[in-house]
This record gives C-alpha cells, sequence and structure tokens, in this order.
C-alpha cells in the first residue's frame, strides 16, 4: 500500500529526512512513532502529495505520489492534527459539503454520509453546529470526513492530541473499527497511542528511521534479571563467564554500573530496579534463554537468590534508548 524509498526533504539547512525508506502492507496499522521536530509531519505531507521530496521515490497503491498525486489523493482519507473544521456549519452541512468536495456522486452521497456517521457514532449529533461539540466528537467529526469516500489508506496525525482519557479511548475504538476495511498509518509521539493500537511501529528520530519492527519483536530480548537478597563478592565476574553473555550491568535506582562505569539506563523496566543487589545480563543471542545457566550457576555459587527472571522490554525503554543514542 505504501512504498517509500530513500526520501530525503530540507527546509534550507535543516534536514527533516535523511533518506527514509519503508513499507506497509494492505491491511496493516502502523505507527509512525517519534520525538516533537522527527520528520513525522514531513513525511505525512510528502505521502499525501502536498509536499515534494528533495529526492527519492513514494509509491501509493503502486501509483508514483509525485506523477499522479490527484488519483493517490482521491485514494487515502487524512486526518491531520487540526482537523478540516467549519465550526459554524452543522455535522451534516459538513459532511454534505465534504462529500462533494469528495467528487462521491450525487445519488450515492446520503448513504455515504450515512455510513460514515454511524461508523463515527455521531447519528444524535447531525444538526448541531460543529463549534458546539466537545474535542472529542469534533475529532469524530474530522474521521468522518476521512472515511466518506471509503479510502483503501487512512493516515492519522495526533488523533487523540488534546483528548480527556474518555474521549481517547472512545477514538481508538474508533480506530480499531475503521482499520477492519483500511490500511492505517497512525502518526503519533505518544507511545501508549502505539501500543494500544499498533502491530508495527516506526521508529523516527532527527529524520531517520531508527526501528521497524513489529510490536512483539522489540520486545523479544535474551537480558536476564538477577536480584539477590544480599551483596555477594565476585558475582558479576562469575556472570560475565557464563556461555552467551556479553555483559553483566548492576543495577542500583535506575542506573547501572558496568565495569565500574555509572550510567543512567533510560526507560529501565520498573521491576529491575529494587533495594537489593540487582544485575542484568546482556544476552549475545536474541533467542537464547539465559536463565537455566544463571539458575545452574547460583545453586553452584550458593548465591542468596531472590529473583531470577527474563528481562522486560518494553517500548518506552526501547524509544529511550534510541532517542539517546540518536
Amino acid at each position: 500500500m505504501i512504498d517509500v524509498e530513500n526520501v530525503t526533504k530540507s527546509y534550507g539547512p535543516i534536514k527533516a529526512l535523511r533518506g527514509i525508506s519503508f513499507d506497509v502492507a494492505a491491511g496493516e496499522i502502523v505507527g509512525l512513532l517519534g520525538p516533537n521536530g522527527a520528520g513525522k509531519t514531513t513525511t505525512i505531507k510528502i505521502l499525501t502529495g502536498s509536499l515534494q521530496p528533495n529526492d527519492g521515490t513514494v509509491r501509493v497503491n503502486g501509483r508514483d505520489v509525485l506523477e499522479h498525486t490527484r488519483e493517490v489523493q482521491a485514494g487515502i482519507g487524512y486526518l491531520p492534527e487540526t482537523a478540516p473544521l467549519y465550526r459554524e456549519l452543522t455535522v451534516q452541512g459538513y459532511l454534505k459539503m465534504m462529500a462533494e468536495l469528495r467528487g462521491i456522486p450525487e445519488e450515492e452521497r446520503r448513504a455515504r454520509i450515512s455510513e460514515a456517521v454511524y461508523a463515527t457514532g455521531l447519528a444524535d449529533h447531525l444538526v448541531r453546529p460543529i463549534g458546539e461539540l466537545s474535542k472529542g466528537f469534533r475529532q469524530r467529526v474530522g474521521l468522518a470526513q476521512a472515511i466518506l469516500h471509503k479510502p483503501r489508506l487512512l493516515i492519522l496525525d495526533e488523533p487523540t492530541i488534546g483528548l480527556d482519557p474518555t474521549q481517547v479511548v472512545e477514538v481508538r475504538r474508533l480506530i480499531r473499527r475503521l482499520a477492519e476495511r483500511s490500511t492505517v498509518l497512525l502518526s503519533t509521539h505518544i507511545l501508549s497511542e502505539v501500543e494500544a493500537l499498533c502491530d508495527r511501529v516506526i521508529i523516527l528520530i532527527n529524520g531517520r528511521i531508527r526501528a521497524d519492527a513489529e510490536l512483539s519483536e522489540l520486545a523479544s530480548t535474551s537480558d536476564a534479571v538477577l536480584v539477590l537478597n544480599q551483596e555477594t563478592p565476585g558475582v558479576d565476574r562469575a556472570l560475565s563467564g557464563l556461555p552467551d553473555v556479553k555483559g553483566v550491568e548492576l543495577v542500583t535506582d535506575g542506573e547501572t554500573t558496568q565495569g565500574g562505569e555509572h550510567r543512567k539506563r533510560p526507560g529501565l523496566h520498573p521491576q529491575a530496579v529494587s533495594r537489593f543487589p540487582t544485575y542484568r545480563v546482556l544476552g549475545e543471542d536474541g533467542d537464547a534463554d539465559l536463565c537455566p545457566a544463571i539458575y545452574d550457576l547460583a545453586r553452584q555459587e550458593d548465591w542468596p537468590v531472590r529473583e531470577l527472571r527474563q528481562d522486560v522490554r518494553t517500548l518506552e525503554s526501547v524509544f529511550n534508548e534510541l532517542a539517546t543514542s540518536a
């Protein structure tokens, strides 16, 4: 559905995108995640044909965006961060206007509007001016206009920004329903948004793609955590001698010590921080399970083991590690 190859974009001396490449298959829900200024909005503007890249190619549904801009745009449902709403119009009047602008045949407009209204839960608000609606319902109106023409690709830029928790849950539920018939690209800087809605994430930092993987793949790790009841000499040295171990970190209050050097460990999972001596054993192989070998060693050395488990990598920890190393 989306094919981006080596796209660059600069605004004068500022390089917004630095040769990014990725693809999105039909039916996927993909999160485009990054901090403010990472290049997410620039990427979306290029995908929707409202901005030209300096270099690279972009295809949507097999068509080059630069060569077939109008045709590509006609197949995209787009909700920008600030929905394009006319507050003085009623919901019904606004959707009628958008259906006409979308070029939907007159004989189909009533059915299309009705379908979008019921999909977004706006049936009880048709005759109300948009300006009188809550922000959550205004966001629903924005989504309704984005799906009027039954697009195969739905691009959402920060769809829940500024909403209260109840509204966020409602909009997320709505997006899941819409994803049953459309490919969804969701741009956000909110980690929980990606975890709640997406199966795959593309992490964009400083105009570069730093990760592109299924969420389950990002969480996969061979690292293990060993917690002892008391300080025990020689533990890190003994753990370092195990097969498939590339390093050992002593974790204290969110910091790690490796080879005598202290440093903050961003995004460390809360369970890894303890008032007891805690060691994070780093594995060489992402598929290896270090726990059995650590258990055997602990029994052999008679260590006062309090806890032994495989480590847990969260999206937050992955994101923070990539952001601090950018």
